[in-house]
């Protein structure tokens, strides 16, 4: 949520770079030859406790590279104000080894050179960089998608949640299409790749549309029987879910997932980022915003997808200062690479925003952190 006066605008959650198994039958595998061969399944649970890393993911362009070619990097002392930004991480392990990266640049619309920091009438691209150790990362030539290819025109596509498509031969990619103000409604879709998720291909019509209502951030995690689940925002009542046969057609389910009724989430719930604990339960964090201006990444617990327990305290906080001194926002966790017999390892990466600019908007950058203690295998009973 860049600026949740407006609307709220990590990934796929990879079991791991060489494709182990961890879930029970109900959290089939995928075909794909494209990604991790299951997601949203972790042999532990990542916890409770982390640590924030220095440097940054990936930074936004400076104030003076409106048009940055993407895979422009840029001095840390590069001025910036607020009008481009860095958000939305999400990330996948390739069958080669690495990790690609998808994130939403923003930027000024012509016309609007506020940029970001009027998010309202800003512009974003998707683009991706790769990690050979989920550490240090490379931005990609090309744009992976566009808004007008995306259907957003001028505006913003954004969230990009990248699964192996249900045909076994494709990713897939979920995004939120805004083709307007947040005041309009705007619309979940998705697009297509068969070369490993450089080139995307958009696919007709919307996955989730409703007049008058602006549906955010999807995650999709896979069922039996082929089917998945979409968990997304639902601006101004919080984190709904939708199932489908195919990938294509999504029926809403009853009932809200997490409710915005929290100490830590009462102005916006939103951006889940959820998997399964290995033959166990499912973990999510989530993006909780206290009030327009300051977010914290929340977890929550359940038993079978649909009915979640909000734990008391953040994740992880704002600040003091830095990268992140006003909002801990939309994230993904990832586990690292590991030697034989050592214990696990996750990284979070998470949209920051510093609140150095007016109302307290600042500039968004996608920051990193690890657990720093060991994972929880017994934690969710």
């Amino acid at each position: 949520m860049r600026d949740l006066s407006l609307v709220i605008l990590l990934e796929i959650a990879i079991l791991s770079a060489d494709g182990s198994g961890c879930c029970g039958d109900d959290m089939v595998s995928s075909p794909s030859t494209s990604a991790a061969p299951q997601v949203r399944c972790f042999p532990t649970d990542p916890g409770r406790s982390w640590t924030k890393e220095m440097p940054l993911a990936i930074d936004a362009p400076p104030d003076e590279d409106i048009n940055s070619r993407p895979e422009s990097t840029w001095p840390t002392k590069s001025r910036r104000s607020g009008i481009c930004g860095a958000v939305s991480p999400r990330v996948i392990a390739l069958p080669s080894g690495g990790f690609r990266l998808y994130y939403s640049q923003l930027l000024p619309r012509p016309g609007f050179p506020a940029g970001a920091n009027d998010y309202e009438n800003c512009t974003s691209r998707i683009l991706s960089a790769f990690s050979a150790d989920g550490e240090t990362w490379t931005p990609e030539p090309g744009v992976r998608l566009s808004p007008q290819q995306g259907g957003a025109g001028d505006f913003r596509v954004v969230s990009s949640e990248v699964v192996p498509a249900s045909n076994g031969s494709a990713l897939r990619m979920y995004y939120e299409c805004c083709a307007g103000s947040q005041s309009i409604t705007n619309s979940i879709r998705s697009a297509l790749s068969t070369d490993g998720g450089l080139e995307w291909t958009t696919e007709p019509g919307s996955r989730i549309e409703s007049a008058g209502r602006n549906y955010s951030a999807p995650r999709v995690i896979f069922l039996g029987n082929g089917r998945c689940r979409m968990y997304y925002c639902d601006r101004g009542h919080g984190i709904v879910s939708a199932v489908s046969d195919d990938g294509l057609k999504f029926v809403p389910e009853p009932g809200v997932r997490v409710a915005q009724t929290g100490k830590y989430d009462s102005h916006a719930a939103f951006a889940p980022e959820l998997f399964r604990v290995a033959n166990a339960k499912y973990v999510m964090y989530y993006a909780g915003y206290s009030q327009s201006n300051r977010a914290q990444i929340l977890r929550a617990v359940s038993d079978d997808g649909l009915t979640w327990i909000r734990e008391a305290e953040p994740v992880i906080s704002p600040g003091p200062g830095g990268w992140d001194a006003v909002k801990c926002s939309e994230m993904c966790v990832i586990l690292l690479p590991q030697r034989e017999g050592s214990v696990p390892r996750y990284r979070i990466l998470y949209e920051a925003c510093d609140g150095t600019s007016e109302h307290e908007r600042g500039v968004w950058r996608i920051a990193s952190a690890t657990n720093t203690i060991s994972p929880l295998r017994t934690e969710i009973k």
